[in-house]
């Protein structure tokens, strides 16, 4: 089950909920403040406050029968103690058992009291992730006591959930106020929400019972299918949380829907102007997609669409076109980039089609300072008619003066209140600006159902005449020496290339310390030719400049960390390495690859892997060799990742789930979508107040 650390709101759904977890006996005014920076104030918040994963410690294993990568309970006698200071300091301790084993125990924080604890000839009973060191297996800060004389260790007799805390509040505290807390579950028929009828109808369980077992399960619970989220308690909890995003998202489609938007409708001439004079014929996608665009935007309502299309399908394109058809009707249009690189080649593709119209196009990012940024401030206050910018579009002293509509790129990474801030800046007259979101990920059809409920979906599923398909290698890294013999090649044939390093651990600097080895790899060995790097710890400037270099042909080789993913556009750059790609999902390999290939010269996609290949590994890279088409990837990634992000891994705008998981539940969302159906009409009372029990606050963003 995967991580998530948003709670639901407290709601008056029953009278011992409502009630302050003050009233709970041992928590007083100290605690009730820690409580509160988890948005725990109600008892009701801590039925819905659910665990992160599980722990069994109901029985001891033998360190013989350990396993790397799993978490087990073991009892050892300690064998020797090391305190060392390579590096940094560290504690580390060597247990044995009767299965004639040893295992490792490391600390990098510690006290010299504990030291002195862990003497030679104590007993211990240890939990935690066991790992591979360079000697054995290893446990790094296991939780651990030690046990006196011969007696027996003592276990538990439940599974051991493990909570989401905050600083100041132990594991075992907040389990056991939450015990206290689901003494004063009440009976189903006060707790439930959804209509008996509809409970009945589909199979749904008692919610109190999922409650109590989420929360307590049973010695004999099977850990496997808890730990994956898929045990009946959970999926009934589940299918509450899906239901509580579908009826939200609903409401928020239905809120924004009923207010009003300025007719961005026209002669169509600016829109005439810039298609003939592109330099390329839109597809039959492009012209559909483009056409639904501009007749959402002659509504009165705002509009609320969600363009999809895979890497150099034309997305760039229709946004043009729809903040044409605002330009001529009089009114401004904001573009927003999660990046400033992405951000930049938007404003670099509108300026090539639009100046020539005689449309002048606003530059406002984070870089623009100074006397730069008030000139640019003020133009936009006095009516530029188009400004593309990141989130300094929505920064204070940023005011539009007639802002009809809003287009955001790759939103899912933007937050909630950075969409928000956007849109409300173009409320003006009583009218709000249309929205237009574009994404460069194709979503499964079963995730748009569910994520993106509160837009219309259109697809760009044709790629334009003359993008060369791109030829996908895998390799083993043991043939490394082969690879960069084949960059030699094509730097001589006057071609360049992309090499991008990844690395597993969420660190920007182990990520940048890989690119550098690479940078010093790849200069020694490709003499004559210029290597350059960029990594998310340089300063923007040296991002900026190297990109610029490599844009300009002067650097051969550009050796980067995933942060070129989005916003490049390099029509001479055909080769891509992508080193460790096993560690990368579907969705990220296919962005990366989607850098070259945007040019005339066949290009080449070698992804470099460190085997042994896992199953799942394998499986990534075969549908990278296999196939081109992002619509059929996105619905591979969701099949092969199961709990995994597909939406990305910060998916704001959109609930965070606590037990629901996208891809796992899926088969839900029929249901769900029925169910959401019939209480909007018929319960909207008890619609509300699930919406208030799961998300609360996090609802203000229904009029983003």
């Amino acid at each position: 089950m995967a991580a998530r650390t948003t709670r639901p709101a407290s709601v008056n759904a029953t009278d011992s909920g409502s009630e302050s977890v003050g009233t709970l006996a041992g928590v007083g005014p100290a605690l009730v403040t820690t409580l509160s920076r988890l948005g725990l104030e109600r008892i009701q918040d801590l039925w819905f406050h659910l665990p992160l994963r599980y722990e069994d410690r109901t029985r001891v294993t033998a360190i013989a029968d350990l396993r790397a990568g799993e978490r087990a309970q073991v009892e050892g006698v300690v064998e020797a103690v090391e305190r060392g200071f390579r590096y940094r300091p560290q504690l580390k301790v060597a247990i044995g058992d009767d299965s004639r084993q040893t295992l490792l125990l490391r600390f990098f924080h510690f006290n010299r009291a504990q030291a002195e604890q862990l003497q030679p000839g104590t007993r211990l009973l240890c939990y935690g992730e066991v790992r591979h060191a360079a000697q054995g297996l290893e446990m790094v800060h296991p939780n651990y006591q030690r046990l006196s004389g011969d007696a027996a260790a003592s276990v538990d007799d439940l599974l051991t959930p493990v909570y989401p805390t905050t600083e100041g509040l132990g594991p075992k505290r907040l389990a056991g106020v939450i015990g206290k807390a689901l003494e004063r579950l009440p009976p189903d028929a006060q707790l439930e929400l959804i209509p008996p009828a509809l409970c009945a109808a589909h199979g749904l369980t008692s919610l109190r019972d999922a409650l109590l077992y989420v929360h307590r399960p049973p010695p004999d619970a099977p850990i496997g299918q808890l730990m994956l989220g898929r045990h009946p308690a959970q999926q009934r909890l589940a299918f509450e949380e899906l239901l509580t995003q579908h009826l939200s998202l609903k409401r928020m489609r239905a809120a924004v829907r009923r207010r009003r938007a300025p007719v961005l409708g026209g002669t169509g001439e600016l829109r005439r102007q810039l298609l003939v004079g592109l330099p390329f014929r839109l597809t039959a996608a492009q012209q559909r997609v483009g056409d639904e665009v501009a007749r959402d935007l002659a509504q009165p309502r705002p509009m609320l669409r969600l363009v999809q299309g895979d890497v150099g399908s034309g997305k760039t394109v229709v946004a043009a076109l729809a903040a044409l058809a605002a330009v001529e009707a009089g009114y401004q249009v904001a573009l927003m980039a999660p990046t400033e690189l992405l951000a930049e080649q938007h404003l670099a593709n509108f300026r090539q089609w639009l100046e020539p119209l005689g449309i002048a196009v606003e530059w406002l990012a984070g870089k623009v300072t100074g006397k730069a940024r008030k000139l640019a401030l003020a133009r936009v206050a006095e009516g530029a008619a188009v400004v593309i910018g990141t989130h300094a579009l929505m920064q204070e002293g940023v005011a539009f003066a007639r802002l009809g509509l809003v287009i955001v790129d790759e939103q899912h990474r933007f937050g909630v209140q950075q969409r928000l801030a956007l849109h409300e800046k173009g409320r003006h007259g009583g009218l709000v600006p249309h929205q237009l979101v574009l994404t460069a990920t194709p979503i499964p059809r079963t995730l748009a159902m569910s994520a993106y409920a509160d837009l219309d979906v259109s697809s760009i599923d044709e790629l334009p005449p003359g993008r060369t398909p791109v030829q996908t290698i895998a390799i083993s890294n043991a043939r490394r020496a082969e690879v960069i013999e084949r960059i030699h090649a094509a730097c001589r044939e006057g071609r360049q290339v992309y090499w991008v390093c990844t690395l597993i651990e969420e660190s920007e600097q182990l990520r940048a310390q890989a690119a550098e080895v690479a940078h010093a790899e790849l200069s020694a060995a490709l003499i004559g030719f210029e290597v350059g790097l960029i990594h998310g710890r340089m300063k923007a400037k040296e991002k900026q400049a190297a990109m610029d270099a490599f844009k300009a042909g002067e650097l051969a080789v550009l050796v980067a960390t995933t942060v070129i993913e989005v916003g490049v556009d390099v029509p001479n750059a055909s080769l891509m390495v992508i080193e460790n790609s096993e560690r990368l999902g579907l969705a990220q390999l296919h962005q990366l690859r989607g850098r070259v290939g945007r040019g005339a010269v066949a290009s080449n996609c070698v992804l470099l892997y460190q085997p042994p290949l896992g199953q799942l590994a394998r499986e990534r890279l075969q549908v990278m060799r296999e196939t081109s088409d992002g619509f059929r990837i996105a619905e591979k990634d969701l099949e092969l990742r199961g709990p995994g992000e597909v939406l990305g891994t910060r998916q704001t705008g959109q609930l965070a789930f606590r037990i629901a998981d996208l891809a796992r539940d899926a088969h839900l969302l029929p249901a769900v979508q029925a169910v959401g159906e019939h209480m909007l009409a018929e319960h909207p009372q008890e619609a509300s107040q699930l919406i208030e029990r799961w998300v609360g606050g996090a609802a203000r963003y229904a009029g983003a």
